[in-house]
C-alpha cells in the first residue's frame, strides 16, 4: 500500500529506498534528496564528523569553567566547551569526555563532570519515561497553550534567538532564558516551545532538550525567574543598547506561583522493566551480520556495533517520515551529512533515505542499543549491541537529580 506524506505532498511507498551520493557538496545533496524534509537555514560553523569531534576533545580546556560556564558576552568570555553536538550523537562519548578532563582542576573538574552526569540523568530518565517525557512530570504548568513567547523587540531574546537560529547551539544560560521567558514570562505551552528549539539545536536530543525545559519552566521543580539582572551580569553592555531599556518587560523577577502538583507518574518512582530501559549488557547475535546499521543516536567511530565489526560496510538511513514530520533546520541536516561524509573517508559507507526499521527488517545488520522509544521499532536484529551508557540505569527513584545520584552510588 502507498501512503501520502502531508509534506512532500507525493506518494512514498514505504520500504521504498532512495540512495544519497554522500560525497557531494552537502548544500547540493540537500537540494537533491531533501525537499519538503526540512525548515531551512543556513550551515552551522559548527562541523560534523569525528575528525571535528576529536579536535575538539584535543583542545579541550576547562581551567575556569566552573566561573565562565553561564557567561553569555563577550563570547571570548565563554566557558562552554561546545562539545554537546559530538556528545548528543556519540561522536565522542560520556565516558571519553569524563576521562579527558582527569587533570584539570578540582573545581573546574567537578563541575564539569556534573553536567556530564545531568546528561546522562536526561538519558536514563528519557529511557525509562518514553513519551511519558513530553507530560508535565511534577508540576503544572503551562504545556500546551498556543503562541510565540519570544519578544523579539528585546536585544536579548533577539540575539539569542538569531544565535539558535543561525548556528544551532546555544550556552545553557541562554537556553533558560529562552525557556523562562517562552512559559514562565508569557505563559506560552513549553512543549512548543521545546518543539521550537529543538528545531534547530545541533545537539537537540529529546531526552536533554525536554529535561532542560520542564526544569527551567517549573513542571520538574521550581521555575527559573529570568529577569534583566541575568543579562546585566551575563551579557555586560546587551541592554543599554536595547530599545526597551526604559520600558523593560523583565525588570523585575517575575512573581512567585505556588504550582499544583500533577498526579504522580509511577515510572519516576521504580522501573517495571529495566531491562528495557537499559537495553542488552552484553552482545546479542540471532544472525551473522552483513552489515553495521548506525543511527542517529550513535555515529561516532566508538560505535561499539562498528567497532565489533571492522571490515563490515556500514549503512545510515535517513528516516523520511521522521525528518517529514519534524523539519529540522537544514543546518541539522548539514551536521548529519559532514558527520557521514568524514566516516566515509574510513570506511565503506553507503546513505539512503526511507525506513530504517524496514531496512533493518530486511536485512541483516548489526546495531548499537538507544535509549529512545523509536528503539522498539526495530525488530529481529542480526545482533544487538549494548549502549555505552556513563552510569547504567538502575532500578529507583529518579524523580530529581539528586534522587537519580543516591541511586548510582
Amino acid at each position: 500500500m502507498e501512503a501520502r506524506n502531508k509534506h512532500l505532498g507525493w506518494l512514498v511507498e514505504p520500504g521504498v529506498l532512495t540512495r544519497i551520493e554522500i560525497n557531494q557538496d552537502s548544500s547540493k545533496i540537500i537540494e537533491q534528496n531533501f525537499a519538503g524534509l526540512h525548515s531551512g537555514g543556513p550551515k552551522s560553523s559548527i562541523r560534523g564528523g569525528q575528525s571535528a569531534a576529536n579536535l575538539a576533545l584535543q583542545n579541550l580546556d576547562i581551567r575556569r569553567y566552573a566561573d565562565d560556564r553561564s557567561e553569555v558576552l563577550p563570547k571570548n568570555r565563554r566557558g562552554a566547551t561546545v562539545l554537546s553536538p559530538y556528545i548528543r550523537h556519540n561522536l565522542l562519548t560520556l565516558q571519553q569526555v569524563w576521562d579527558a578532563v582527569e587533570v584539570a582542576p578540582a573545581k573546574d573538574r567537578e563541575k564539569y563532570r556534573d553536567e556530564l552526569l545531568w546528561q546522562e540523568y536526561a538519558r536514563h530518565l528519557y529511557a525509562r519515561l518514553g513519551t511519558k517525557f513530553f507530560e508535565n512530570l511534577r508540576f503544572e504548568q503551562n504545556r500546551d497553550g498556543q503562541g510565540d513567547g519570544w519578544n523579539l523587540d528585546m536585544s536579548c531574546i533577539k540575539m539569542v534567538v538569531s544565535e539558535l537560529e543561525e548556528d544551532g547551539w546555544l550556552v545553557n544560560q541562554t537556553r533558560m532564558w529562552l525557556a523562562s521567558h517562552w512559559t514562565v514570562r508569557n505563559g506560552v505551552g513549553w512543549l512548543h516551545g521545546q518543539e521550537r528549539m529543538y528545531q534547530h539545536l545541533l545537539d537537540g536530543s529529546r531526552a536533554a532538550n525536554l529535561l532542560g525545559w520542564q526544569w527551567t519552566v517549573g513542571s520538574a521543580g521550581k521555575p527559573y525567574g529570568f529577569a534583566r539582572w541575568q543579562v546585566e551580569k551575563r551579557a555586560p553592555g546587551l541592554c543599554f543598547k536595547c530599545p526597551l531599556k526604559k520600558n523593560c518587560p523583565i525588570q523585575n523577577f517575575p512573581a512567585e506561583v505556588e504550582a499544583r502538583s500533577v498526579p504522580p507518574i509511577d515510572l519516576l518512582k521504580r522501573d517495571p522493566n529495566l531491562i528495557i530501559t537499559s537495553g542488552p549488557s552484553t552482545v546479542i547475535t540471532r544472525d551473522e551480520p552483513n552489515e553495521v546499521l548506525l543511527t542517529i543516536d550513535s555515529m561516532g567511530d566508538a560505535d561499539p556495533a562498528l567497532v565489533a565489526n571492522p571490515d563490515l560496510p556500514v549503512v545510515f538511513v535517513f528516516n523520511r517520515d521522521a525528518l517529514a514530520k519534524l523539519q529540522l533546520s537544514a543546518k541539522r541536516i548539514h551536521f548529519y551529512l559532514e558527520t557521514l561524509q568524514d566516516l566515509s573517508e574510513r570506511r565503506n559507507l553507503t546513505v539512503y533515505l526511507g525506513d530504517p526499521y524496514s531496512y533493518a527488517s530486511q536485512n541483516k545488520v548489526a546495531v548499537t542499543f538507544a535509549p529512545v522509544p523509536s528503539f522498539a521499532k526495530f525488530e529481529s536484529l542480526a545482533q544487538l549491541h549494548p549502549f555505552p551508557w556513563l552510569r547504567e540505569p538502575k532500578d529507583g527513584n529518579i524523580q530529581s537529580f539528586s534522587a537519580w545520584q543516591k541511586i548510582q552510588k
